[in-house]
């Protein structure tokens, strides 16, 4: 095995070259780093260092287990995960199996664009135009209020509103990107079964119903099987530039909750151990996921 390895390397050393300087930067930036897990078990401190740290074991994560803030950040994680999942895991599909049915072409790759675009605004100018819009003063919606005598209400403050706000305006920006993975599955369904679904008399909705969701359910399943295994890991950016006093009791999740004690209170360890136990917990359910997923429709990821 390992001759064949070595002469592989031989013969193909040019292709090894090309590979080389992306191997190292993955080692860098992703595995080199994983060093710093044991700070989670230890007192950390910079002037000491990792090796002079003193041992503390499982204190970080004793501590946040007993706080008030592990019940609020993991609530209102799941909470945001399972929203997104619920309403941004068929949606897609819904738009794949619509663009796949329409029968110009202009108006089909026009739609296509216009539900592509949002997806490349960075998530900064992505927050600007939501805090924008749903500005109670001067937004479009408190403007369109006006119009017919009504006050729109402060959205951004409102703990309650600040989920849908996060979903729909992330929906938004990726269902049609989101769409795109199904529209390739779909262009490769062999043509002969539209054929003799035609000559047999099916209709439109029974061609969707029997040929098109059925040949992409691989491929849905293999996606949701990875949006699983990122269900505590919300986006730390989005959420961070929408959360405001009056409504973080609904928006404090990990992620930020990670970044308040690493990088402003500089509770290093402690926000490693939260780091680490999202990462445990996700690799858990993915793998669980993935196992039943394997069970009950024979698709999955390994």
């Amino acid at each position: 095995m390992k001759e064949k390895a070595l002469k592989n390397i031989r013969k193909y050393y040019q292709l090894y070259l090309l590979l080389l300087p992306s191997a190292i930067l993955l080692f860098c930036f992703a595995y080199l780093p994983m060093v710093g897990i044991v700070i989670a078990f230890q007192n950390y401190s910079p002037a000491l260092g990792i090796l002079h740290s003193p041992f503390v074991g499982f204190k970080n994560f004793i501590q946040y287990f007993k706080s008030y803030q592990f019940t609020v950040t993991i609530k209102n994680t799941l909470l945001l995960s399972l929203y997104s999942i619920v309403v941004g895991f068929p949606l897609p599909i819904l738009l794949a199996l619509m663009c796949n049915q329409m029968k110009t072409k202009m108006f089909k790759k026009v739609f296509q664009v216009v539900t592509y675009l949002p997806h490349f605004i960075s998530t900064m100018v992505m927050c600007g135009l939501v805090l924008i819009f749903l500005s109670p003063s001067s937004g479009l919606f408190a403007n369109l209020f006006r119009l017919f005598g009504q006050e729109f209400p402060n959205v951004m403050s409102s703990a309650a509103a600040f989920k849908h706000v996060y979903v729909w305006s992330d929906i938004w920006q990726h269902l049609g990107w989101d769409s795109i993975i199904y529209l390739a599955a779909l262009a490769g369904i062999d043509p002969t079964y539209y054929e003799a679904a035609t000559v047999d008399g099916a209709s439109t909705l029974q061609k969707i119903k029997y040929i098109d969701i059925p040949m992409i359910m691989p491929t849905a399943m293999v996606l949701l099987i990875m949006r699983a295994g990122s269900i505590l890991g919300i986006g730390f950016e989005k959420v961070f530039l929408l959360q405001n006093v009056q409504n973080i009791m609904s928006s404090e999740i990990i992620s930020t909750y990670v970044y308040k004690m690493g990088m402003q209170s500089m509770q290093y360890s402690l926000s490693t151990a939260i780091g680490l136990f999202n990462t445990v917990v996700n690799v858990i359910v993915l793998l669980f996921v993935n196992f039943i997923a394997k069970k009950l429709t024979d698709s999955s990821l390994f």
